[in-house]
C-alpha cells in the first residue's frame, strides 16, 4: 500500500515563524522565507505522493504568500493541528491522516526545503518493507522525517521533548519501546539559523528558499 504524506506546517505569519532568522532579517522577511520553505516542501511531496495531507497551525488568511499557498494546497487535505504542545500535535496529526488515508504515513516538517524527491521516495519505500517506522535524523539532534505503518506508533511522541539535542535519540527510543522496527534514512539539516540557511541554499540552489535567501543574505550579519 502506497504511503500518504503528512506535512506539519505553520501559517507563515510575520513574527510567528522562523523567529531566530527573524532576529537577523526582520519578521516580515523571515515569514517570506518560511513561506518559501512550505512551498518547496509541498512541491517536492507532490512529485512523490498521490495522497497528500497538511496539518496546519495558524490561519493562512494572515499569512504572507497567501495566494501562492492556497494554490499549492489545491488537492491537499488540510487538517487543523490539535493538542497541547508540538509533540502531542504530531501524534494527533498522524492519527488524523492515518484514519483518512488508511495507509502508512510519511511525515515531514517545513524546515527542510532542500529535501529531494529521491530522499522522500526512499523513505516511502522503506516504511512497511519489513520496517514499522523510518526515522531520519537532523544534524542538530532532532529529526526531519518520521514514517509509520500504524498511528499507534506515533502516540509515544507525546512524551518526547522536541527541539533539543536529544530529540532524535529519545524519539528512536520511544519507537523501539513501542515495539517498532525502525529504519534510518538520510541525515538532513534543518533551517534554523543563518549558517543553516547558507548551507541549505547551497545544497539546493534551485529552490524558492535558496532564491529568496540569496536576495537577503547580504543584509544578514556573518
Amino acid at each position: 500500500m502506497r504511503p500518504a504524506v503528512l506535512v506539519m506546517a505553520k501559517a507563515p505569519v510575520a513574527g510567528q515563524v522562523k523567529t531566530r532568522l527573524g532576529a537577523h532579517v526582520g519578521d516580515d522577511v523571515a515569514a517570506h522565507l518560511a513561506a518559501a520553505c512550505v512551498l518547496d516542501t509541498l512541491a517536492v511531496c507532490r512529485e512523490v505522493f498521490e495522497d497528500c495531507h497538511v496539518a496546519l497551525a495558524g490561519d493562512l488568511a494572515g499569512a504572507v504568500r497567501h495566494a501562492a499557498l492556497v494554490e499549492a494546497l489545491a488537492g491537499w487535505t488540510v487538517h487543523p493541528q490539535r493538542g497541547d504542545g508540538f509533540a502531542a500535535r504530531l501524534a494527533h496529526a498522524h492519527a488524523d491522516v492515518a484514519a483518512a488515508a488508511g495507509a502508512p504515513v510519511v511525515q515531514i516538517g517545513m524546515d527542510t526545503p532542500h529535501v529531494t524527491a529521491a530522499e522522500l521516495a526512499a523513505v516511502a519505500g522503506l516504511v512497511g518493507d519489513g520496517n514499522d517506522a523510518v526515522l531520519g535524523a537532523a544534524e542538530d539532534g532532532g529529526w526531519w522525517v518520521l514514517a509509520v505503518t500504524d498511528p499507534a506508533l506515533a502516540r509515544p511522541l507525546a512524551g518526547v521533548e522536541m527541539s533539543t539535542a536529544r530529540t532524535y535519540v529519545d524519539t528512536l527510543a520511544a519507537l523501539r519501546r513501542a515495539g517498532a522496527t525502525v529504519a534510518a534514512t538520510t541525515v538532513l539539516r534543518d533551517v534554523d539559523e543563518a549558517p543553516d540557511a547558507d548551507l541549505v541554499a547551497a545544497a539546493a540552489p534551485g529552490t524558492r528558499f535558496a532564491a529568496l535567501w540569496r536576495t537577503v543574505r547580504e543584509e544578514v550579519p556573518r
